[in-house]
């Protein structure tokens, strides 16, 4: 299919942009209709966050018996869960008609005595986090029954008793807090016989849980008393801007459309601010911020979403938590995992990415004042790195496990790749040229034309070095003693930059496609190397460790594959692994969430793979988003240039599609309609000159139309064709082994 441009100068079409999607779709509150509906059978995950230090996690449909579900609080779980009940039944959970909304999850007891009606319920109960407060609201609604009552799991709490506003619990693992039980409006209750939970007159119409000290919690529980509905509904609002001001997706596919409000949704769950501004990792045990997944997740959740004040403010935040400190071994660099109980600096690529993403919030936002605010941090990062870390070729030197394949057991890693990663390489000439440019804006002339001769350096000694053209492979990693490792790796994807022969990357991406993507996501090793892993957990045969970086899939790779793929023009071969990342968040799993991992072969009997890993993780999440708007719709903006790009790639089941996205101080609107693109920016300060990006690739290899066609020519997902035998099975551990 071939998409034609059709494009405005923006100063031309100020008048001709009102009433485009956001605004269309901000009369509803779209949130409302995106509940999906769970059955005791899917019985699906789901969680919530208060967008500060708290979540809640469980499963729709049973009680919470696994290690991290329920209220958790600045990585402390205060409460494992609840159950509630019409006067003296217990409602079960298997019996309810469940459904996730985006700000609360609902489930209905239907009346056995009159059938399926659900307007004659037996009860209702809707479960709501608020913002930036430690409270949870339970209401329900029981018409036919005089009292309800909530039991509370007392597996991680003890210490009950009676205050003025309600029953007091003391969470073991926060002995100085509380959480507070009470009745929603104020009225009287009675305390269960054994004090776990209180009983009262259904017309009070639920419960609030309350977590502080006792003053919070009595001011906490005063307030939603007061005005309750007021934050309530400010909740709903701020989630549905973020699909209809911010990024509001309207198209002839309502999958499509679901699945990108969802996984936006859930993505933003994840930006709290728990130690300053930042993004969870993910959930429920990465409920902290590291630095390498927080600036691989910035784009898709803060820059394409137009949250470019929180991206300004998680940079800040970050910047001053560097290592600042000359006689450091990791001196400059910023940390790769920051929490409550430490700081850990065990990252060479979380640097580079701090300053890409410094540089790119600028392209998106066109803030030159933040220039001054981030540039001191800039340029410790990159001088440190001069001085101290990298060879004489350019090349930035690492520690086995300092990469994002960084897991480690007993002290060994896993997948060792020091000391000199090919993606380490690429983030480290990224770091540079943004760096330079900063310099430049800065009138830092002297370190802009240092670290612009070092880019130089280093690209010119990487293709010779790295890429082997024979047979298709871009070395994983340089050895401590300059020899090339030979697993077949996704990581070569992300050195593309480097790189000025196009028709070798393009057989790069295909060869990487047929050999590491499977439909359900990107493996980290080749299935035909004999480190690899069929399955992430298999407890029997290894720990899960050891697969971790060597044979499983990680889906926040499939953003680099896609892009590759459509960035040569195989539009419909992407779309086929972006469509299946859609039906997971909508039909699989955690409800409106991509998860960490996936067995990169399926069980016996079975046709898909498990995922595993955390449920929702940043870095899936925010690749998907940022591949559908950088690459699939093409719109890449350059503030600094005053010039933005787009180059959409649609694919043909897509025949309709409108949407908008901020850049700078203004939106830009965005139509697509039979094949052709309509493009209108908005705003008094934006008045830009849109670049249409021609089809095909700079590079010094020429290629003619057929033969370049010839290179895609059939290209398909991996197969499933595992050796005959892998080491990983030598040994059968009864008892299987544990963490």
């Amino acid at each position: 299919m071939t998409t034609k441009h059709f494009l405005f100068v923006a100063a031309a079409c100020l008048s001709a942009c009102s009433g485009q999607v956001s605004d269309n779709k901000s009369d509803n509150m779209l949130v409302d209709s995106l509940g999906i509906k769970v059955t005791a059978s899917e019985n699906r995950e789901y969680s919530y966050t208060d967008k500060k230090a708290g979540y809640w996690y469980g499963t729709t449909h049973q009680d919470s018996l696994f290690f991290w579900s329920g209220w958790n609080m600045a990585k402390k779980r205060i409460l494992a869960d609840y159950s509630i009940g019409v006067d003296d039944e217990k409602l079960d959970r298997k019996k309810a008609v469940c459904t996730v909304f985006p700000e609360r999850l609902e489930r209905i007891w239907l009346n056995s005595n009159t059938g399926n009606d659900a307007s004659d319920c037996l009860a209702k109960e809707d479960f709501y986090l608020l913002d930036n407060r430690p409270v949870i609201y339970i209401s329900i609604e029981a018409p036919h029954n005089d009292s309800i009552y909530i039991d509370l799991d007392m597996s991680h709490i003890s210490d009950v008793k009676r205050g003025d506003s309600g029953l007091m619990f003391v969470p073991n693992e926060t002995p100085d807090k509380y959480i507070m039980l009470s009745t929603a409006s104020g009225g009287k209750y009675n305390v269960l016989p054994d004090g776990s939970g209180i009983k009262a007159e259904s017309s009070e119409k639920g419960f609030i849980l309350v977590y502080g000290s006792l003053e919070e919690c009595n001011s906490l529980t005063d307030e939603f008393r007061t005005k309750g509905s007021v934050l309530l509904a400010e909740r709903k609002k701020r989630i549905n801007d973020l699909i209809t001001v911010y990024n509001p997706t309207e198209s002839n596919s309502e999958e499509l459309n679901k699945a990108l409000d969802w996984i936006t949704i859930t993505t933003d769950e994840l930006i709290t601010e728990q130690q300053g501004k930042g993004i969870y990792a993910g959930l429920p045990w990465f409920n902290e911020y590291w630095g390498r997944d927080m600036f691989i997740s910035m784009p898709g959740a803060c820059l394409v979403t137009g949250q470019f004040d929180v991206a300004r403010q998680i940079l800040l935040d970050f910047a001053k938590l560097q290592d600042k400190d000359p006689e450091s071994e990791t001196y400059g660099r910023i940390p790769n995992r920051a929490n409550l109980e430490g700081i850990l600096y065990n990252t060479t690529d979380g640097t580079p990415r701090f300053v890409i993403q410094a540089y790119e919030l600028l392209e998106y936002s066109g803030d030159t004042t933040f220039i001054k605010d981030i540039y001191p941090s800039v340029k410790i990062s990159i001088d440190a790195s001069l001085d101290n870390y990298t060879d004489d070729k350019g090349y930035l030197t690492h520690a086995d496990a300092d990469t994002w394949m960084d897991v480690k057991r007993n002290g060994i890693p896993g997948s060792p790749r020091g000391n000199r990663a090919n993606d380490i390489q690429a983030l480290w000439y990224g770091q540079l040229m943004a760096g330079s440019k900063m310099a430049e804006m800065m009138n830092d002339m002297e370190s802009a034309g240092k670290w612009q001769k070092m880019a130089s350096k280093l690209k010119s000694n990487f293709e010779s070095d790295y890429c082997d053209k024979k047979n298709i492979l871009i070395f994983d990693h340089l050895n401590s003693d300059g020899t090339q490792d030979l697993q077949f790796r996704p990581n070569q994807l992300y050195c593309f930059d480097l790189i000025d022969d196009t028709v070798f990357k393009k057989k790069v991406t295909r060869r990487v496609w047929e050999e590491l993507v499977y439909p359900w996501g990107v493996a980290s090793l080749a299935q035909w190397d004999k480190q690899f892993h069929p399955q992430h957990e298999n407890w029997h045969y290894y720990h899960k460790d050891d697969a971790y970086h060597n044979g499983t899939i990680w889906l926040w790779n499939n953003g680099i594959a896609m892009q590759r793929m459509l960035e040569y023009g195989q539009v419909e071969t992407a779309w086929k692994l972006f469509k299946n990342m859609n039906r997971q968040a909508l039909y699989e799993g955690a409800v409106g969430s991509l998860s960490e991992n996936a067995d990169a072969h399926p069980r016996e009997g079975k046709s898909w793979v498990n995922r595993s890993g955390t449920f929702l993780q940043a870095w899936s999440n925010a690749e998907h988003l940022r591949v559908w708007y950088q690459y699939f719709l093409g719109i890449r903006p350059d503030m600094m240039n005053r010039t933005v790009v787009v180059d959409p790639k649609i694919p043909e089941e897509i025949t309709y599609l409108r949407t908008s996205v901020k850049i700078g101080k203004g939106t830009l609107y965005y139509e697509y309609k039979n094949g052709n693109v309509n493009v209108r920016i908005d705003g008094d300060d934006l008045k830009l000159n849109i670049v249409p990006k021609q089809n095909g690739d700079s590079g010094n290899t020429e290629v003619s139309r057929s033969e370049e066609s010839d290179l895609f020519d059939g290209v398909d997902f991996c197969k499933v064709n595992p050796l005959d035998k892998y080491p990983c099975f030598d040994v059968y551990h009864e008892p299987a082994l544990t963490y």
